[in-house]
């Protein structure tokens, strides 16, 4: 028994899956799940200790920038490998459900990539400012 390279396993499983109108909101949702987590965290800290440093916070929204962005990128690759099911070319416009997952692929791939850089404009404050002013 042969044994497929880890990335050729994880192609073909992302291949496999269903790309339906749920997939294609969970980019948005993981930046709004961060957008609220930093500027929440960043409310309470600065109504407690106002005019302080934000101690240990960089450090919070740096680790969950990462989640969030490793997140978007894996949807954003399940979106790639789905967008490019053999089929016939663009654009997507029958009713087969071959079309219709190829344009859902592609409407997730752009969503992802619309919330990669929300995200890093999301993080972008806490790493100018670090501070409650």
């Amino acid at each position: 028994m042969t044994r497929e390279p880890e990335g050729r396993r994880f192609g073909h499983w992302a291949r496999d899956l269903k790309v339906t109108l749920w997939t294609l909101i969970v980019p948005p949702t993981i930046w709004a799940a961060h957008f609220l987590f930093c500027y929440l965290w960043v409310a309470v800290t600065c109504a407690k200790r106002p005019a302080t440093a934000l101690n240990g916070f960089p450090l919070a929204t740096l680790i969950a920038t990462i989640v969030a962005l490793l997140g978007i990128a894996a949807a954003g690759y399940v979106a790639r490998v789905q967008s490019q099911t053999p089929g016939d070319p663009p654009p997507h416009e029958q009713g087969t459900a071959i079309d219709r997952l190829r344009f859902l692929a592609l409407s997730t791939r752009l969503l992802a990539g619309l919330s990669f850089v929300a995200v890093l404009f999301t993080a972008l404050p806490v790493i100018v400012f670090g501070d409650c002013r």
